[in-house]
């Protein structure tokens, strides 16, 4: 087993075909098959089931698509450490954050480190921990409720370290003429994963089901969208004080205060970046 042929099984895994995978990696088949069936000869087991051109992952196959994930992180790492030219930071995000408390942070970053490229990716909460869990960033910023909440969430998770970056304020922000006394009837939301979203539904949404009232969830995909749904009056919307802040709200609109959410800072216990403790010490004054 050796990297090459690793890296030839996790492009394979991820384009699930042979074709797919010797196309990216500008390989023959022939060659991508070969190596393949050496690596399961010398694993001794099968990773893949074959059906036709389509391939998918079996159990052993899963397992070790960890493992190559987690050396071609480490491989990064210790090629950033020791060339000395440009250091990658691979950055996961919330949109919300990414918009209201980034730009000053990152504009520093790149004026104390401009031999340090940051890339930046914007996700869901969920995503964005499975993203740092699996090798596929380096570190993220994520939402995480309070402790009393049990809303399944993904944090503190043992493999994780976290360090507090900045509180936020969740509110519900609800159309003008709106009844105080009553919850919404819907609820415009980002995407499944979203950290806010799942307190606003174990605050609001499951609450008022308990009661025989349903409020509607809609997904959208932008706090913009959302904005735009309340001016419409067809939902009310759940975000940051600071994103609101930032947004042009309509005269008149509702606000109510869901309470205190932290945004941490998140990386692998075993990571370490020069880059990412410049970042992490920049963070720390974002409030």
């Amino acid at each position: 087993m050796d990297l090459v042929s690793l890296d030839i099984f996790r492009t394979v895994a991820e384009e699930g075909s042979v074709t797919g995978a010797a196309r990216r990696l500008d390989r023959v088949q022939s060659n991508v098959t070969t190596r393949l069936r050496q690596l399961e000869a010398d694993l001794g087991v099968a990773l893949f089931s074959r059906d036709g051109r389509r391939m998918t992952l079996t159990h052993e196959g899963r397992v070790l698509l960890d493992y190559a994930h987690r050396l071609q992180s480490l491989v990064a790492e210790a090629r950033a450490a020791l060339a000395p030219g440009t250091e990658r930071l691979r950055l996961g995000t919330m949109e919300s954050t990414a918009a209201s408390r980034l730009p000053g942070p990152l504009a520093r970053f790149r004026a104390v480190r401009p031999d340090a490229v940051i890339e930046l990716v914007t996700g869901a909460t969920d995503t964005l921990v499975d993203d740092v869990l699996g090798h596929r960033l380096d570190c993220a910023l994520v939402a995480r409720p309070p402790v009393q909440l049990a809303t399944d969430d993904p944090l503190p998770h043992p493999e994780l370290s976290e360090r507090a970056v900045v509180t936020e304020e969740l509110l519900v922000v609800g159309p003008g003429g709106a009844d105080d006394d009553r919850p919404p009837a819907a609820l415009a939301v980002l995407e499944p994963g979203c950290t806010y979203r799942r307190i606003a539904e174990s605050l609001l949404v499951r609450p008022a089901a308990a009661r025989g009232r349903t409020i509607r969830v809609q997904q959208l995909n932008s706090y913009h969208a959302v904005m735009a749904c309340v001016a419409a009056g067809t939902a009310s919307g759940v975000m940051p004080r600071s994103v609101f802040d930032l947004l042009k709200a309509p005269e008149g609109v509702r606000i109510q205060s869901l309470g205190p959410v932290e945004t941490v800072l998140v990386a692998r216990r075993d990571y370490r970046s020069a880059g990412f403790e410049t970042l992490a010490a920049l963070l720390a004054g974002v409030a």
